[in-house]
C-alpha cells in the first residue's frame, strides 16, 4: 500500500478542467505561432523593406533563410536552457512564464519597423514556444500517473496544437479581409502585422487561471523531502540514457524535417509570382482588376508598390485555404493518435503507424505538385495536403506521450528539452534552410521549391523510419530515478 507521501495526487473536476484548458491553449498557441511566418514572410518583408525585397532576390533568400532558422536556432538553445529551469524551479512557474514571454513578443512584433526587430521578436516568440512545450509536457504527466488517464490527456490536449494551426489561418484569412477596417499601426493597414498582434490572445486567460493550477505533486513532493536530484545535462549522455537522448533527439528531428522540409513550404510555393499555382494567382490577377477599377472611378490611379502589395494579400488569402485542410488533416492526425495512444502496442510500432506511409506519401505529394502547378484544380492537392498533415502532425503527439516517460524526474525537463529543441527545433527546422538552399533560382521557380521539399522530407522521414528500430520502450514508473 503506497504512504501517504507517495499516494498518487487527485484532483476535482473544476481542477482537471483548468489543468486540461490552460494546457490545450498553450499547445494551440505553440502551433499558432509556428507556423505563423510562413503565412506572412512575404508580405511582411516587402513592407520592412520598403518593397526592395521580392521573392527572386538576393535580399529575400538570404532573409527568408534567417527569419525560418536563426529564431529556431536560438529557441532550441535557449530552450534546452528552459528544460533546465523546469527541473530546477518547477513545471507550472516555467510554463507560465513562457506563455506570457511568447504572447507578448508575438504583439510586440506587429509594431515592428524593420526585419531586425521582427527577427528579434521571432527570437523572443521561439524561446518561449521552446520552453512551454517542455514545461507543459513534464507537468501533464506527473499530474495524472494513471497509464490511460496520462495519455488520453495528453493526446487530446495536444491534439489543440493542429487548432492552433486552423486558428492562424483563419486569424491570417479574417486580417486580410479586415484590414481596411482595423486601427492603422506606423500610419497603414497591413494584414500581417494583424496576424502577428493576434498572438498575445493567449496571455489574457491565462491571466485568469493561472492562479488555480497546481504545482507538479512529483516534483514537488521529492523537492520537499530533499530528495529532488540537481538537473546536469552531462547525465543524459552517461550510462542508461546516452542511446534514449541521441534516438529520441534524432527521431523527432525527422518528424519536424518533414513539416519543414516540405509542408511548410507550401505557401511559398503556391504564391510565387507568375510560376506560382495557376488558380492562386488567378486571385491576385481579379483583385487588381478590381482595386484598378474602382480607383478608375475615383479619378486615382494605383501606385506599382499598392498593386503589388493587393495581389500579395490576395493570393496569401487563397493560399491560406488551402493550408487550411492540412491543419484538419493535422487535427484528425492527432485525435487518431489520441485513440490509439491507450492500446496495449509498443511504442516503436505506434510510431510507425504514422512514420511509414509519411516516408511514401509526401514525398510524392510534392513531386506530383512540381508537375502540376499550371492546373486549374486545387482539389487533389487539398486532399492530398490534408493526408500529408494527418501522417505528419500525428508524429508530434507522439512526442508529447513518449518522452516523459523514458527520463527521471529530476532529468525530465532537460531531457524533454533536449530531444525536443536540439532535436525538433534546430536539426529539424534546419529541413527549410536545406530547401531554401538548394532551390534556390532566378527567377524563383516554385516547382523546383516542391521537387526538393520532396527529397528533403524523404531523407527525414527515412532517418526517422530507420532509427525506429533503436527507439527504447519506455519504464512506465514515471516517478523512478
Amino acid at each position: 500500500m503506497a504512504s501517504p507521501s507517495t499516494k498518487p495526487p487527485t484532483f476535482g473536476k473544476t481542477a482537471v478542467w483548468l489543468i486540461c484548458i490552460m494546457a490545450a491553449i498553450g499547445f494551440a498557441f505553440d502551433i499558432y505561432e509556428l507556423l505563423m511566418l510562413p503565412l506572412i514572410i512575404k508580405s511582411a518583408m516587402f513592407s520592412l523593406s520598403e518593397g526592395k525585397f521580392v521573392p527572386g532576390s538576393d535580399e529575400y533568400r538570404e532573409w527568408a533563410r534567417t527569419l525560418f532558422f536563426v529564431p529556431a536556432l536560438v529557441g532550441g538553445v535557449f530552450g534546452l536552457l528552459g528544460g533546465y529551469l523546469t527541473d530546477f524551479f518547477g513545471r507550472r512557474r516555467v510554463l507560465t512564464f513562457s506563455i506570457l514571454l511568447y504572447a507578448l513578443s508575438a504583439f510586440a512584433a506587429g509594431f515592428t519597423s524593420n526585419l531586425y526587430q521582427l527577427l528579434i521578436c521571432r527570437c523572443l516568440v521561439f524561446i518561449g514556444v521552446c520552453v512551454e512545450f517542455v514545461a507543459a509536457v513534464a507537468w501533464l504527466a506527473e499530474l495524472f500517473p494513471d497509464h490511460k488517464q496520462r495519455e488520453r490527456v495528453l493526446g487530446f490536449t495536444q491534439a489543440f496544437s493542429s487548432l492552433g494551426g486552423i486558428l492562424v489561418a483563419g486569424a491570417n484569412y479574417f486580417c486580410a479581409q479586415y484590414a481596411d477596417i482595423l486601427p492603422a499601426i506606423n500610419g497603414v493597414h497591413e494584414a500581417w502585422r494583424y496576424t502577428l498582434i493576434s498572438g498575445v490572445l493567449p496571455a489574457l486567460p491565462l491571466i485568469l487561471i493561472r492562479p488555480f493550477l497546481p504545482e507538479s505533486p512529483v516534483w514537488q513532493r521529492k523537492r520537499d523531502a530533499g530528495t529532488l536530484k540537481r538537473p546536469n545535462i552531462l547525465e543524459l549522455f552517461g550510462p542508461g540514457l546516452a542511446k534514449t537522448t541521441i534516438v529520441t533527439t534524432l527521431m523527432f528531428a525527422a518528424s519536424y524535417g518533414i513539416a519543414f522540409g516540405a509542408i511548410q513550404q507550401l505557401s511559398q510555393i503556391l504564391t510565387a509570382p507568375k510560376d506560382g499555382h495557376q488558380q492562386i494567382l488567378a486571385n491576385g490577377t481579379a483583385a487588381v482588376v478590381a482595386a484598378k477599377k474602382k480607383a478608375a472611378e475615383e479619378g486615382k490611379e494605383l501606385p506599382e508598390a499598392k498593386i503589388r502589395a493587393i495581389a500579395s494579400t490576395a493570393n496569401d488569402k487563397a493560399a491560406a485555404e488551402v493550408a487550411s485542410f492540412q491543419e484538419i488533416g493535422g487535427l484528425v492526425g492527432r485525435v487518431i493518435f489520441a485513440f490509439v495512444a491507450v492500446l496495449a502496442i509498443s511504442r516503436r510500432d505506434l510510431f510507425r503507424m504514422f512514420n511509414w506511409p509519411s516516408l511514401i506519401f509526401v514525398p510524392v505529394l510534392f513531386w506530383w505538385i512540381s508537375q502540376n502547378l499550371k492546373t486549374d484544380s486545387l482539389s487533389m492537392l487539398q486532399w492530398g495536403i490534408f493526408i500529408a498533415g494527418l501522417l505528419t502532425v500525428a508524429q508530434f503527439s507522439f512526442w508529447g506521450n513518449y518522452i516523459p516517460l523514458v527520463f527521471p524526474v529530476h532529468l525530465r525537463g532537460t531531457g524533454e528539452s533536449f530531444a525536443a529543441n536540439i532535436g525538433g527545433r534546430i536539426i529539424g527546422t534546419f529541413a527549410a534552410w536545406l530547401t531554401l538552399t538548394f532551390s534556390d533560382a532566378k527567377p524563383p521557380n516554385p516547382a523546383n521549391i516542391a521537387l526538393v521539399g520532396a527529397y528533403v522530407a524523404g531523407g527525414y522521414a527515412l532517418l526517422g523510419a530507420v532509427l525506429s528500430f533503436f527507439l527504447p520502450e519506455p519504464n512506465q514508473q514515471l516517478d523512478s530515478e
